[in-house]
């Protein structure tokens, strides 16, 4: 009995010493030849909440945690991790790589010590530049040296603006190298692929232009650029010195992507034709994504970037519930989606459990999502190929039934040419003498025309008859009421002569024939007479010189070789003008003159006189109808002139133009004035063609009730063939 007792207690001892031995030997991660080690077991790690501990606290610390066995996965954290595990080498190499196959981790520090005092250490990351890198890999590798059979620590300082997931591994250099190389290889023919693709499909959109490729080509492209961003591929190649994309790449890319893969949705599923509501819904995604990609780059990248990928978790399920709800209303399309979209979650998803822990860290699930991605681009493009065969097929029916119409169309009008040519020949009878009636009534209206512009020019004759009448008709009655006391006088001087002749014939002494004269020339109040002959005379000299120069306004105004070209001074015109409408001043409207001293152009001067007279006979009406025969209206009219035009300006005080009507004063038969009197309205018009016929221009300025102002540019030379 005593001896089962004893035998029971040296069993238990026995067990007792081999499980502490067998714990500690799970401490130590032994390398060993030909093989890459993965360190899941053993690893102890100190949290540093503050970024404050240095590397001699954290060799020295007694913190350190045992860590599950696994890979070291801490999710989103701020504080920055020591990590530390102990190796033992059984290689016949004495030169080991420690290899960490996370590239999105932003600091990462190695530390083995050498002695008590001395420690080795090297930093990189993606806050540090590419080239400063160990070895040039897009995984983070660090060389280890330990003699054979020796052990020792190594210890890994880590931060993180993402999730914390720490894959570690280590071994000799031929075998890490061969690992990296197949890994280099896998994502050369992934890229390759992918770049295959997009090449096709812009191939296929260059001939097509049909927007379903392009939206899928600017899919691709931030989908590539993702994934090769997540292999640490994109700050290998692609940015190796550009920290700030370094670091704010999975923000930018993943928003990129998951905006381009909402447009291309919408396009390929049609979803605002088939679930419009779902349509609204995946338009709200795009604002959720700037919203998370808004809070990633300028407030906090850790919130952001959850709450991008917690977007684009719920948009992968989301669309593929659209893609199911629209694959059930028959959409063709929409089934190659959704097993494309299926197979792409599938890889995505085994992709993010494994970053949250809950699938294990190994080959198949870090290469999923990828596989997934180019899986899909493949299954993609055959369902837009399947689509151009869907169009192909519509538009071919399409074809069949517009060619079967076209033939019903052209039975038709074959039927039809024969009633149509019939209507035809009877329209165009008819049409020939509609033809003939309107070119009789377009001869009429030209003769109604010219009616109405003899007529407008008659007006203005006869108010230049009227003023003409009235000028010579003063001097002439001068001069006729003269005529009687001059006849009458030069009758008295008749009887002085023959008075004298009897004085001379009397037979008296010469004093007495004085006294009779001077006797005679009392009676007949000679020195009188003689006065009053002289003053008679003078009067109807100067009526007639009154009447001279009335005639030669006339003559000046109407210049009877208006049919010439004639160099002109515009100033006598405008006093031309004014003279044969001062009976019209009535001498109570004032007329004032601010002349150039000569004003000489090349002109059809009777024409340009009628312009003057036709804007003064305008402004002398505007006056009387404010002021009627009071006094206050007044007429300024002022020349100039530079190296090329004339200005001739007329502003009148009278009742002004209402702006409603100012720009329809100068159109043909277009009057304000009515009743007797009025005119048909071509005064304006008339004067409007003068100034474009001598390439010139009429402006006007009015207010209502302040009066007008006509702004006449007369060039100095015409070009007569211009004028034709």
């Amino acid at each position: 009995m005593m001896r089962i007792i004893i035998r029971f207690f040296l069993l238990l001892i026995s067990i007792g010493v081999g499980t502490v031995i067998a714990w500690a030997q799970q401490q130590t991660t032994i390398v060993r030849a030909g093989e890459l080690i993965n360190i899941n077991s053993g690893i102890e790690y100190l949290e540093d909440a503050g970024h404050n501990v240095s590397p001699d606290s954290a060799f020295k610390s007694n913190g350190f945690q045992r860590l599950p066995d696994g890979i070291p996965n801490k999710k989103f954290t701020s504080s920055v991790y020591w990590f530390r595990f102990r190796i033992k080498n059984e290689t016949n190499s004495r030169n080991l790589i420690l290899k960490v196959a996370n590239p999105a981790l932003d600091s990462i520090g190695y530390y083995e010590q050498i002695n008590a005092d001395s420690y080795r250490d090297f930093k990189t990351g993606q806050s540090i530049s590419f080239a400063h890198r160990e070895y040039l890999s897009s995984d983070y590798l660090f060389s280890v040296s330990l003699p054979p059979g020796g052990e020792k620590y190594i210890y890994l300082r880590i931060y993180a603006n993402a999730e914390l997931l720490l894959p570690i591994s280590i071994g000799t250099e031929p075998v890490v190298f061969a690992t990296d190389k197949y890994k280099d290889i896998f994502w050369g023919i992934y890229i390759g692929i992918m770049l295959a693709m997009i090449l096709y499909n812009c191939f296929v959109y260059s001939t097509t232009k049909d927007n379903s490729y392009l939206y899928y080509i600017v899919y691709m492209i931030p989908v590539v650029i993702t994934q090769i961003t997540v292999s640490g591929y994109a700050f290998q190649m692609l940015w190796p010195e550009n920290l700030w994309l370094a670091e704010y790449s999975r923000v930018f890319n993943t928003t990129l992507a998951g905006v381009t893969a909402i447009l291309f949705i919408r396009h390929f599923l049609k979803t605002k034709m088939f679930v419009p509501k779902a349509d609204k819904v995946l338009i709200a995604f795009v604002g959720i994504y700037f919203i998370g990609a808004v809070m990633g780059f300028a407030i906090d990248y850790r919130a952001g970037v959850k709450i991008i990928d917690a977007t684009a978790g719920s948009l992968s399920l989301f669309a593929l519930g659209v893609a199911a709800v629209v694959s059930g209303k028959g959409y063709r399309p929409a089934y190659f989606f959704l097993v494309a979209w299926l197979v792409f979650l599938f890889g995505v998803f085994l992709f993010i459990f494994k970053n949250f822990g809950i699938l294990p860290y190994n080959n198949f699930t870090v290469y999923t999502m990828p596989v997934g991605s180019a899986m899909e681009v493949l299954l993609l493009s055959f369902a837009l190929a399947d689509r151009i065969n869907i169009l192909k097929k519509n538009a071919a029916e399409s074809h069949a039934a517009e060619l079967l119409a076209l033939q019903e169309n052209e039975r038709i009008v074959q039927e039809q040419n024969i009633i149509l040519e019939s209507r035809v020949n009877e329209r165009t009878y008819e049409l020939v003498l509609s033809n003939e009636s309107l070119n009789k009534a377009l001869v009429d209206l030209k003769d109604a025309q010219l009616q109405l512009v003899e007529s407008e020019k008659m007006a203005s004759l006869g108010q230049v008859t009227a003023g003409i009448a009235h000028e010579i008709n003063n001097p002439l009655n001068f001069a006729s009421a003269n005529l009687k006391p001059l006849n009458r006088d030069v009758h008295i001087l008749m009887g002085t002569i023959s008075e004298l002749e009897r004085i001379m014939n009397l037979d008296t002494t010469d004093d007495e024939r004085r006294k009779l004269v001077a006797v005679y020339k009392n009676e007949i109040d000679f020195d009188y007479l003689k006065q009053e002959i002289g003053e008679l005379i003078t009067g109807i000299e100067n009526g007639v010189l009154r009447t001279a120069e009335v005639v030669n306004v006339l003559r000046v105004f109407s210049r009877l070789d208006e049919g010439d070209l004639k160099t002109t001074d515009l100033n006598e015109g405008l006093d031309a003008a004014l003279a044969f409408l001062n009976n019209r001043l009535d001498n109570i409207i004032e007329v004032g003159k601010s002349y150039a001293s000569v004003l000489m152009v090349e002109c059809y001067s009777g024409k340009i006189n009628q312009v003057f007279s036709n804007i003064l006979s305008n402004a002398i009406y505007a006056i009387k109808k404010k002021f009627g025969e009071a006094e206050g209206g007044r007429i300024s009219i002022t020349t100039s002139a530079d190296d090329r035009n004339a200005f001739i300006t007329i502003a009148d005080n009278g009742v002004g133009i209402d702006k409603r009507i100012i720009q329809k004063i100068f159109e043909p038969f277009f009057t304000t004035r009515g009743g007797e009197g009025g005119g048909v309205g071509l005064g304006l018009s008339i004067a409007f063609n003068t100034m474009k016929q001598h390439k010139g221009k009429i402006d006007v300025k009015s207010e209502p009730g302040n009066g007008a102002e006509f702004m006449i540019t007369l060039p100095l030379t015409v070009n007569k063939r211009a004028l034709g």
